[in-house]
């Protein structure tokens, strides 16, 4: 018995047309994580489109093939003067963000054969600016945030531990909260992050400050919060399991902006932001911060180097006028 031919590119093409651009994109959403995307991934592109589907079905849009170059120049120019529910305008990053959703989708949907072209690669996406990290942290002021945590409780030390290891590390916030007992190894000073951004692991140095009160908070105190049951995360909270996201930003702001009394926005990006900032300024080469920090790209990590300014202070100081110390008798012409 002979095996019927695939069905062709076109055959494929009008079989697909029953189906609307709402079903597409629950296709598309189901489709990023049968392949390895993660929950909050799949979160963001389903608030970039779900937007974009319910605004073209108000407008008599229902299929993928109904979507053209002029149809997302006009979803553009609504985005522009879109506002959101605090009354202000989107900016020009979100609007980025949300367009380029679009163009991921409608190149899945090409690949597929539901559309015969993508107008998505078309469109002139607006330029994003270049945004410096919102709020850095000096030297004195990170060792006054750390110093300002009481580590003689148990929540205090453990604290303390949380927040050092931040600045030693760099790791993000969800890179923190998924940490393991075996990721830790003190002999070597190292710590193994495991899927962090991008699904990538990577090793990251932990400084002496910071094994010394990792290991005073695994000796004193992680044997008491453990007591009944351990959830094998490095750091756990009084029941055992390991911390939430949202318990690290809360105990993080209050550090800062509660006992150390900074008028710092941020909480946990703070320490990661600041220990770039400071290392490039103490000398580090650009491409070690990026192997730190786990960046993709060196152009994201090269964004700290607009603001490691040690060294233009040095000069400003040195060259300008104002600045420049005279000599002893010197008298101004």
């Amino acid at each position: 018995m002979t095996q019927p031919n695939p069905p062709t590119s076109t055959e494929h093409y009008i079989v697909q047309q029953g189906t609307t651009l709402r079903q597409h994109t629950g296709f598309y959403l189901a489709h990023l994580t049968a392949s390895g995307y993660s929950a909050q991934t799949e979160k963001g592109y389903r608030e970039r489109l779900m937007p974009f589907v319910t605004w073209c079905e108000e407008h008599g849009v229902m299929y993928a093939t109904q979507v053209s170059l002029a149809w997302l120049e006009s979803y553009q120019r609504h985005l522009r003067g879109y506002r959101k529910a605090d009354g202000n305008l989107l900016v020009v990053g979100g609007q980025l963000g949300r367009l380029s959703a679009i163009r991921m989708l409608l190149r899945w949907l090409l690949k597929r054969h539901v559309i015969l072209y993508n107008p998505g690669d078309q469109v002139t996406l607006p330029k994003g600016a270049k945004r410096l990290p919102a709020q850095v942290l000096s030297e004195s002021e990170t060792v006054n945030v750390l110093q300002s945590v009481d580590s003689r409780s148990v929540s205090g030390l453990r604290n303390r531990a949380i927040l050092e290891v931040l600045w030693s590390t760099g790791i993000r916030r969800m890179e923190l909260a998924n940490l393991m007992l075996c990721d830790l190894d003190t002999g070597r000073g190292v710590m193994v992050i495991r899927e962090g951004k991008g699904h990538r692991d990577r090793v990251v140095p932990v400084g002496a400050r910071a094994l010394m009160w990792l290991e005073r908070y695994l000796k004193d105190v992680r044997p008491r919060l453990a007591y009944r049951f351990d959830s094998g995360h490095l750091f756990i909270s009084q029941k055992g399991t390991g911390l939430k996201r949202s318990t690290l930003t809360a105990l993080a702001g209050d550090i800062i902006r509660g006992k150390a009394r900074l008028d710092k926005t941020g909480a946990c990006h703070i320490f990661r932001h600041s220990m770039a900032t400071q290392m490039l300024e103490n000398g580090a080469d650009t491409r070690h911060i990026q192997a730190i920090l786990g960046h993709e790209k060196l152009e994201t990590t090269q964004v700290y180097t607009r603001v490691a300014i040690g060294h233009l202070q040095k000069v400003h100081k040195k060259t300008h006028p104002a600045e420049r110390k005279k000599s002893p008798g010197s008298t101004k012409k």
